[in-house]
């Protein structure tokens, strides 16, 4: 897509975070429109989760700001952030194992709903919130996994639960942290066709060391290498650039 013929929904602008004197986000400067996948990539140690943890709010930069539509958020909590449309997916799945798959989603459905007070009943036991759970678990692939336990999926199908439940917040920003983590081949090219089914509905920050995925799923890349963006392009013009390929594109990849 070309991102300038949509409305800019996200800006970073000048973050910089700091870890016992040592610069993990250096002036960072990055923006995201409405509908675009932005893939942020880099050598270990490059900044990137720390990136997600500032656009969540999980961490406040010590200086610069955010802008989400509009609105300044730098120092807006993790759950205001929600509230306006983040979600936000780990390296590390987060969901209830304990729990069915539909329960997950349905839960999830709940929350955005507004009925959270009744968070430890069986929101899956609601018709109105199973049918809705239902339908993002069938958009995920995992609708005839609803009645197991989330514990018994696979790693892959682990995954796709949390976009599941980040889609039944019904947000308009994901930031996905390394989605495709621990997969062998088969379970990335389902993640692979999954995030691209939502491509232009949602704006999307993705973090991710599978090239593969990046250059098929990305609208533009930014090379992100100690705490700086050292480039910014589309996936040709990031194949192309000879200073990312040394840095991080070159002999043996990611």
């Amino acid at each position: 897509m070309n991102a300038t013929a949509t409305p800019e929904l996200l800006r970073m602008q000048g973050l910089v975070k700091r870890f016992d004197g040592i610069l993990a986000t250096d002036h960072l400067s990055l923006s995201v429109h409405e509908g675009e996948l932005v893939a942020v990539i880099g050598p270990n140690g490059a900044g990137k989760t720390t990136l997600i943890t500032l656009l969540s709010g999980e961490l406040a930069p010590d200086e610069g700001s955010v802008v989400f539509a509009g609105r300044a958020v730098t120092r807006l909590a993790v759950h205001a952030r929600a509230e306006l449309g983040f979600a936000r997916s780990f390296q590390i799945t987060s969901i209830f194992p304990d729990f069915t798959v539909l329960q997950n989603v349905a839960l999830a459905v709940q929350a955005e709903a507004g009925h959270s007070f009744r968070f430890w009943g069986d929101a899956s036991a609601d018709a109105g919130l199973a049918r809705t759970a239902t339908g993002f678990l069938e958009e995920v692939g995992l609708a005839a996994r609803a009645a197991l336990l989330a514990a018994s999926l696979s790693h892959g199908e682990k995954r796709a639960l949390e976009i599941a439940i980040a889609l039944a917040a019904r947000p308009r920003l994901l930031l996905l942290d390394e989605p495709m983590a621990g997969m062998g081949p088969e379970e990335s090219a389902r993640m692979i066709t999954l995030l691209s089914s939502l491509k232009g509905r949602l704006s999307t920050i993705l973090i991710e060391h599978d090239m593969e995925a990046v250059f098929a799923l990305a609208d533009r890349i930014a090379v992100l290498v100690s705490g700086r963006i050292i480039a910014l392009g589309t996936p040709d013009e990031i194949r192309g650039n000879e200073e990312v390929r040394q840095a991080y594109l070159g002999e043996g990849g990611a």
